[in-house]
């Protein structure tokens, strides 16, 4: 017999839920076409089903129609994207994650008080991006541990730093105390401002991975915080396998495991994790139980914009 450990939590957070829903109502409210800069999350799935109900996703601002009615990503943009919607006359709904924001308003905090911003990131990250475009000017982005020694500020300099809200937050850690080891006076949030959905899951991949034979992250290739579990859980040494759904997933690699523990990034929908439970089950012959692990049980939720609730 085989057992199906869940993690918990796992799946769509309060900012997921909220950006999907914008888009559902936009289209409700203003009819197709509705557009879309950027996936509004990083999940083929949950893109897929929106462009079945009438949205379009784009690139670039000047993808879209003059006087179109726009909807920006749950990642946020830039100064300049919101310039450029504003000369094509763009109707804009903002479905930034409120914890997206929050770093916003920090690092502009920090820019206005006359500190030269550290962002820690991941170069080429749409979050990254519209976080590094609030900011007059830019900032430094780094990724690694071993980019802190290149840094070429000096000790004297006014610093401050941010991060990405998606990172894997020992690796966080471990920068932000190689920046206050190089720069003891620079300013920053230490964890904090990875999402607490984040840090949730990845208490909850660290939990499954105790008691499980292999782990499975439902999660697009493309997701951040999904690629961040399933390097979590590979480091407690368990096999581990991100799938983007259960078509990506070779049956032959998980056949003699007993205990198959699953779990979903924050842009992951669950009827994608109920699919690969039945999947599993259709394929192994043995009879397969479902049980959940205990975690934390998230009661956050974050408001629609006023005058599409």
């Amino acid at each position: 017999m085989k057992r199906i450990i869940l993690a918990q939590p796992r799946g769509f957070c309060a900012g997921v839920r909220r950006a999907v829903d914008i888009v559902e109502k936009s289209i409700d409210k203003f009819g197709s076409p509705v557009y879309v800069r950027h996936e509004i999350v990083h999940n083929k799935h949950v893109v897929d089903s929106l462009t079945d109900k009438g949205a379009i996703f784009v690139d670039e601002i000047s993808d879209i129609p003059d006087n179109s009615n726009t909807i920006f990503s749950a990642h946020g943009v830039s100064d300049q994207v919101e310039s450029d919607a504003k000369l094509k006359s763009l109707s804009i709904v903002d479905a930034t994650c409120p914890l997206v924001k929050k770093v916003h308003i920090e690092a502009l905090k920090y820019y206005e008080q006359g500190y030269k911003i550290i962002l820690v990131g991941h170069k080429g990250h749409p979050e990254v991006e519209g976080t590094a475009g609030r900011v007059p000017g830019g900032v430094k982005v780094i990724e690694t541990v071993d980019q802190v020694s290149g840094l070429k500020f000096s000790t004297s300099e006014r610093l401050a730093y941010v991060t990405q809200t998606t990172l894997s937050v020992d690796d966080t850690r471990k920068i932000i105390e190689a920046l206050k080891n190089k720069y003891p006076t620079i300013k920053g949030p230490d964890t904090r401002d990875i999402c607490y959905a984040t840090q949730n899951r990845q208490k909850a991949v660290r939990d499954l991975a105790k008691y499980s034979d292999v782990v499975l992250v439902l999660g697009n290739k493309n997701s951040s915080n999904s690629v961040r579990l399933a390097e979590i859980s590979s480091l407690t040494g368990i096999p581990t396998y991100r799938i983007s759904d259960k078509n990506e997933l070779n049956l032959e690699l998980i056949k003699d495991y007993n205990i198959i523990g699953i779990t979903a990034g924050a842009s992951t929908p669950e009827i994608l994790v109920i699919d690969l439970i039945n999947y599993l089950k259709e394929n192994f012959a043995s009879k397969i139980t479902v049980e959940v692990l205990d975690g934390e049980k998230e009661k956050v939720s974050f408001k629609l914009p006023e005058f599409i609730r």
